[in-house]
């Protein structure tokens, strides 16, 4: 509610704050509002707002378009005036809602659609004089790094409302104590611990073997504060680099990814969370230089992915948006990396590739309005970072050459920051790509920056070569299903079969076994198939094309009939169809179309599927694949018309 054109606040906020320490907050769903005296021609409405918890309705604001939320003529502070800010600002101003940020440079980013004031964010008077002097309503932040107590006695003084919630930043900048908050509420983390001296450093290397990450608790991104310790000769260097005990350090156990995820997640003020989709992130020199959405893992891994990132911020207390940075597994565990409380680097695909960009949800989120819907409106979006790949001039003239590129590359939309100068690996901008396909998009990325392609190219691979190894140790390389036919003229058909399996990672085994001419090698075959760890048969047959029928009544595992035409046969493989279908009751066969023995593979596959997960997640895999495959030729023939297009 707003008083005398200043903040008081209903709920007890003031005193939570300013009793704050760093104890874990716990999720807060209470609705809070406050609304801005008007000036000028304004100044003669009345200001008001509704508060779920505050008793009978008010009168609204002419502005409101949220019946909990602020006015569109409410006014957001922001610490901090960076890139974030700056894409922050423009998002707000197409909302036709005011931004003012504090930052120490002469020239920041924001400025260019925000009210710039000079002055840094970690200093309390500094922050409390934005607040009174530019009527902020709501204040927020694009960085973390910032000071808390200056923070939470500004808050005090000022009774401004926060967003995130002071508690929440106090929590996430310090590494350890996030890690100790996530721990306590159940989210997956790599084993972590405390570092105080040169002995608990040994201890770990004992205990977590080596090599193990040494980080700093505080100011750490973009790689800095990260040390990995790779013997005990490492210890003392490591401490050093990252600036001694006295800086405060922890260890954390060494998580063998395979891939890096990563997830945006808006809170509203009320606590609900919505997640966009799940990206892959790729880095170069530690800094983030590709991200791709959605990630090329399983749907069943995006599923668990979003619903860690959910489960992390709902912790949480405060709205606006959350970067999840978490690892996936070689054997489908995810772990929870690090929490970012603002827009992140990993969302920027957002702002074109999503129907509500992570810059306008976090200004819906503070302010107290609906949130946007978060789906992707292409198959695919990359983002591209433009980093400085040289100092002065000559960076600059680089990194306008790939934006050329990409001004030239249909589906290409170039964000630049606005920053003066250029310094090796500085973030001066970034390209979103758009694509109807996955395929379609990396081609567009590799036209742009080869070497970004081909590190998600290296990931997809080693994705894929984990995840058929994870299967073969899962039946300890003995075969899973069974692939059989009456002669080995057959194996002209029934290597598809093979074939497919391979390539979903399933071990098989294939031999000749005949209905008519060794019925008693049949008879064994069947009978001792399930107790071998088999847990499919694929049986090919033609003409008479009992072999399917007879093994099926002697095994208790599921049987694909394959109808084959043998070669030189009269009839065209009906007949073998016909007879695999009339089998009696009680002798269930199943059955693919005439030659297609791929789609037996498939089938058993999916038999497989149904009690193991990560069969299922590579069922999933390729069924997007298919699609992402039509797409792609659907996306070409309408882009180069009939008369160009090549099947």
């Amino acid at each position: 509610m707003l008083l005398n054109g200043r903040n008081t606040k209903i709920t007890p906020r003031a005193a939570e704050v300013a009793g704050i320490t760093s104890t874990v907050p716990q999720p807060n769903t209470r609705h809070t509002a406050t609304a801005k005296r008007h000036k000028a021609a304004q100044r003669a409405r009345r200001v008001s707002a509704i508060v779920a918890s505050a008793g009978p309705v008010m009168e609204k604001d002419v502005t409101s378009v949220s019946a909990t939320g602020l006015p569109r003529t409410a006014v957001i502070g922001v610490l901090g005036g960076g890139q974030l800010g700056r894409m922050m600002a423009l998002a707000a101003a197409n909302m036709g809602v005011r931004l003012k940020c504090l930052d120490p440079t002469p020239d920041a980013p924001a400025a260019v659609a925000a009210e710039h004031v000079q002055g840094h964010f970690r200093d309390a008077e500094a922050i409390e004089d934005f607040v009174k002097s530019k009527g902020v309503d709501v204040l927020t932040m694009e960085i973390e790094h910032i000071n808390t107590d200056a923070l939470m006695q500004a808050a005090s003084d000022v009774k401004v409302d926060i967003e995130p919630s002071p508690a929440t930043i106090r929590v996430i900048q310090d590494k350890f104590a996030q890690k100790q908050h996530f721990a306590a509420h159940g989210v997956p983390l790599p084993q972590f611990r405390n570092i105080k001296c040169r002995g608990c450093m040994e201890g770990t290397g004992k205990a977590f073997g080596y090599p193990f990450m040494l980080k700093a608790k505080r100011l750490a991104y973009d790689g800095r504060g990260n040390y990995v310790v790779r013997s005990e000769a490492d210890i003392d260097s490591a401490v050093a680099a990252l600036g001694g005990f006295e800086a405060g350090l922890y260890a954390e156990r060494f998580a063998p990814f395979v891939k890096e995820l990563a997830v945006m997640v808006v809170r509203s003020r009320d606590g609900k969370v919505v997640s966009y989709p799940v990206v892959e992130t790729i880095h170069k020199n530690n800094i983030c230089h590709v991200t791709e959405a959605p990630a090329d893992v399983p749907p069943a891994v995006q599923a668990k992915a979003r619903e860690v990132a959910e489960q992390a911020i709902s912790c949480l207390e405060g709205a606006g948006i959350f970067g999840v940075e978490m690892f996936l597994l070689g054997n489908g565990t995810l772990l929870l990396n690090e929490v970012a409380p603002r827009p992140h680097n990993s969302g920027h695909y957002t702002m074109d590739g999503c129907v509500t960009s992570q810059f306008e949800n976090h200004v819906r989120a503070v302010l107290g309005w609906p949130l946007g819907e978060t789906r992707l409106t292409s198959g695919c979006a990359i983002m591209l970072n433009l980093l400085g790949e040289a100092d002065g001039d000559e960076g600059v003239r680089q990194a306008h050459d790939l934006m050329a590129k990409a001004y030239n590359t249909p589906g290409c939309k170039v964000h630049w920051y606005g920053k003066d100068g250029m310094k090796v690996g500085r973030k001066v901008g970034h390209v979103n790509i758009l694509a109807s396909s996955r395929e379609e998009a990396r081609a567009k990325l590799g036209a742009l920056d080869p070497a970004g392609l081909a590190a998600l190219q290296r990931s997809s691979a080693a994705y894929a070569a984990v995840s058929a190894a994870s299967a073969t140790d899962a039946s300890g390389g003995r075969p899973l299903v069974g692939i059989i036919m009456g002669s080995d003229s057959d194996l002209a058909t029934m290597k598809a079969a093979a074939a497919v399996l391979e390539e979903f990672g399933v071990p098989v085994e294939l031999t000749v076994v005949s209905a008519h001419r060794t019925p008693e090698r049949m008879f064994e075959y069947a009978r001792t198939a399930h107790s071998r760890g088999l847990k499919a048969i694929i049986a090919g047959a033609g003409g008479a094309a009992h072999l399917p029928g007879m093994v099926a009544a002697m095994t208790p595992l599921p049987v694909i009939g394959v109808p084959v035409k043998p070669s030189g046969a009269h009839l065209d493989g009906l007949d073998a169809l016909l007879s695999i279908v009339q089998m009696p009751k009680g002798v269930p066969v199943a059955t693919v179309a005439i030659g297609n023995a791929a789609n037996a593979g498939l089938l058993a596959v999916r038999i497989l599927a149904a009690h193991d997960p990560r069969m299922l997640d590579r069922m999933l895999a390729y069924q997007q694949g298919m699609t992402d495959t039509v797409l792609g030729k659907a996306a070409k023939l309408e882009e180069v018309g009939w008369a160009a297009y090549k099947v």
